[in-house]
């Protein structure tokens, strides 16, 4: 099978979890996920996810975790 280029674009999102992914632009975002403002090429989505997302724990663990300090 030849591989082929992925020309859609997408959109970086974000769960109250503080979880992040991309979601193809222009398609309705799933129930309990938000766009964070930033569109492109997947390239580009990831790259920003990779600069953002620098703790992968899930929100409510790191604030019970942060609690019990």
């Amino acid at each position: 099978m030849e591989e082929t280029e992925d020309r859609r674009r997408y959109q970086v999102v974000v769960n109250d979890e503080e979880q992040y992914s991309i979601w193809p632009d222009g398609s309705d975002v799933p129930v309990g996920w938000r766009p964070v403002g930033v569109g492109g090429d997947r390239a580009h989505c990831l790259a920003h996810i990779d600069d953002a997302w620098t703790d992968m724990r899930p929100r409510s663990l790191r604030e019970w975790l942060a609690a019990r300090d």
